[in-house]
C-alpha cells in the first residue's frame, strides 16, 4: 500500500493482487531479447504483473479506480493466470475501509484483470455487486462492445462481470471525455479497447493519471512497446503520444497498474525518448 495526501485529497495505491500473462503478447511487436531483460519470464513464458488500483478520499466520497480480477476463479483458471487475488473486503483492509464504504467504482475498462472484482459470490453463491452503495461508471461504448462477444474478445469480457451491475441499476454511463465526480475526470484513450478511458485525478497541486492497459507498466513507456492483446495498436500509439506527451510536459505524476515494482512514477527525457522513474510521494 502506498498513500499520500495531496490537496485535501487523501490517495492510496492499493494491490488487488497478482497475475502471470505470456510475455510476448504483453510486449507485441517488441522481440523477446528486449523486452526478457526488462522483465524476465517464467518456464511458461509469462510474466508477473501487479493489480494495482487507486483508492481516492476527499472526506466525504471515497472512489475506488478499478478493482482487479476478483476471486470469482476456478482452479485450473487460477493456474493459467497464476493468480494471487484478494477479494473486496482483503482489498479496502489495509486502508482500513469496507466495501460499503466505497460510493463510487471507476472502471478504466470492463476486462477481467480490471473489472473483476466489480461483483462477487454471495452466501448463497449468486454473483452480486461487491460494492452494495457504490455507483459504477463506464464509458457506455465500453459495456456495448464487452456485450458484442465475438470471438477475439470473448476470453477478455466475462459477463459475471458487468451484467449483475446493470441488472442492478448501478451503472453510471459517461461518453467520451467527461468529469466524473468531484476532481476526476476520464480522458478516451482508444486501442487497447476501443473505449478504454485513462482517469485523471486533479488535486490542485499534481495531476495523477491512472494508466491502466494504455500503458500497463513503466515498461510499456516508449511508444512502439504496444501489447499484444490491444484491438487497435496505431490507435494506442495515438493515444500513448498523446497522453504521455501532456504527462511528460505537465509533470503529472502515473500509475501503472499492472507494474509490481514501479506502481507510479514520472516521465524523465533519456536522450529524446521518454523514460519513467520512480517518484517520492512527498515530491
Amino acid at each position: 500500500m502506498i498513500r499520500f495526501e495531496s490537496g485535501d485529497l487523501r490517495i492510496t495505491i492499493l494491490s488487488a493482487g497478482t497475475l502471470w500473462l505470456d510475455g510476448g503478447a504483453m510486449f507485441g511487436v517488441v522481440p523477446k531479447p528486449l523486452w526478457a531483460k526488462l522483465r524476465p519470464p517464467d518456464d511458461r513464458n509469462r510474466i508477473r504483473l501487479g493489480m494495482n488500483v487507486l483508492l481516492v478520499e476527499d472526506g466525504t466520497h471515497c472512489t475506488l479506480i478499478d478493482n482487479g480480477a476478483g476471486t470469482k476463479w476456478d482452479a485450473k483458471q487460477r493456474d493459467i493466470y497464476g493468480f494471487t487475488v484478494r477479494s473486496a473486503a482483503e482489498l479496502l483492509l489495509p486502508a482500513g475501509l469496507t466495501p460499503a464504504d466505497v460510493d463510487l467504482v471507476l472502471n478504466s475498462h470492463l476486462h477481467f484483470d480490471h473489472a473483476g472484482g466489480n461483483t462477487e459470490l454471495n452466501a448463497d453463491s449468486r454473483v452480486v455487486p461487491s460494492f452494495p452503495n457504490a455507483r459504477y461508471v463506464v464509458q457506455e461504448g465500453e459495456l456495448e462492445f464487452a456485450r458484442s462477444d465475438n470471438e477475439r474478445i470473448r476470453a477478455s469480457y466475462i459477463a459475471d462481470n458487468f451484467e449483475p451491475v446493470f441488472a442492478a441499476g448501478m451503472f453510471d454511463l459517461v461518453s467520451g471525455d467527461a468529469r466524473v465526480h468531484g476532481r476526476i475526470e476520464v480522458l478516451l484513450a482508444p486501442g487497447h479497447t476501443p473505449f478504454l478511458h485513462v482517469p485523471l485525478i486533479r488535486t490542485g497541486e499534481h495531476t495523477i493519471a491512472f494508466l491502466n492497459d494504455l500503458v500497463p507498466t513503466a515498461s510499456h513507456v516508449p511508444y512502439p512497446y504496444i501489447m499484444g492483446y490491444d484491438l487497435e495498436p496505431l490507435r494506442t500509439l495515438e493515444s500513448k503520444k498523446r497522453i504521455l506527451g501532456a504527462a511528460a510536459r505537465e509533470g503529472w505524476r502515473l500509475v501503472f497498474e499492472h507494474d509490481d515494482d514501479m506502481p507510479m512514477g514520472v516521465l524523465e527525457d533519456a536522450g529524446g525518448r521518454l523514460r519513467a522513474v520512480p517518484c517520492s510521494v512527498e515530491a
